[in-house]
């Protein structure tokens, strides 16, 4: 999703005030309150901003969207982001799936063209979609399976997860702060997300240019720790020298800003 240069920056200046009026953004950006007032509205239905009168303040970090709302969201985007990332992950690997309506787009890719791929997951759709294929290895992590979306959470998840080294761990993220911190809301998927990313070689992050900035409360690593970022747009000025300073390949369709280099 294309965000304007000018949603860039009324992000920037919410974050560093935590509300600003709607005369001041317009004063600061040089643009009409009407402008500020449409740009507020959409930066809203993307769930970054929270709208008040008379001004903005950020969005939610306690609790995320509805499934049913974020399934159908950037779904254009969702599916060319997982149509890449499937582009550069060989038959008979072994990968980690999370939690997350991309990495379902992501487990949608992979059912097309790959064969042998063996899947540890603790999200009951991905395991759904993925065991339309019979030459699938697809084994489901215990714990407690949320009825919301059909994440699977608990100590059972950690244990099982231990067990395993593999090849790629493919997670997703609520939100990337300015400072590279990717962020979610479920302490206990967090948790999950971590233990596969200590145990695979490769750790690839799927998400699309609305999770750039977008706020949340429970730390789940720093972009740097990646090795890849597949995304639909170019990340944020601010990340960028991150993302070098670590070497994290990031890929972006049709204009990939770095090459994936043998996987290690």
């Amino acid at each position: 999703m294309n965000r304007l240069p000018r949603h860039e920056e009324i992000l920037k200046l919410v974050r560093a005030s935590g509300f600003m009026p709607i005369e001041e953004l317009a004063r600061r950006l040089d643009v009409t309150p009407q402008t500020i007032r449409r740009d507020i509205n959409q930066l809203s239905e993307e769930n970054l901003l929270r709208r008040f009168h008379g001004g903005a303040a950020l969005g939610p970090s306690v609790e995320n969207e509805e499934y049913a709302t974020r399934k159908v969201k950037n779904q254009n985007e969702k599916t060319r982001i997982a149509e890449l990332l499937a582009e550069h992950i060989p038959d008979d690997a072994s990968l980690f799936m999370n939690i997350g309506t991309t990495i379902e787009a992501v487990a949608k890719a992979l059912i097309v063209r790959h064969q042998h791929l063996r899947v540890i997951t603790n999200n009951i759709h991905v395991a759904s979609i993925l065991t339309r294929r019979p030459d699938f290895e697809v084994i489901i992590t215990g714990g407690v399976v949320r009825p919301k979306d059909g994440g699977i959470t608990g100590v059972a998840t950690l244990d099982m997860i231990e067990q395993f080294k593999v090849d790629y761990a493919i997670v997703g993220a609520s939100g990337i702060d300015s400072d590279g911190t990717l962020l979610d809301y479920d302490y206990r998927e967090v948790r999950a997300a971590k233990a596969m990313m200590k145990n695979a070689r490769q750790k690839w992050l799927v998400a699309d240019s609305s999770k750039f900035g977008r706020n949340a409360m429970m730390k789940l690593c720093h972009i740097g720790e990646l090795n890849a970022l597949f995304t639909d747009d170019y990340p944020p000025p601010e990340l960028l020298p991150m993302l070098q300073e670590h070497n994290v390949r990031v890929y972006v369709p049709g204009q990939t800003l770095e090459t994936l280099d043998d996987e290690d």
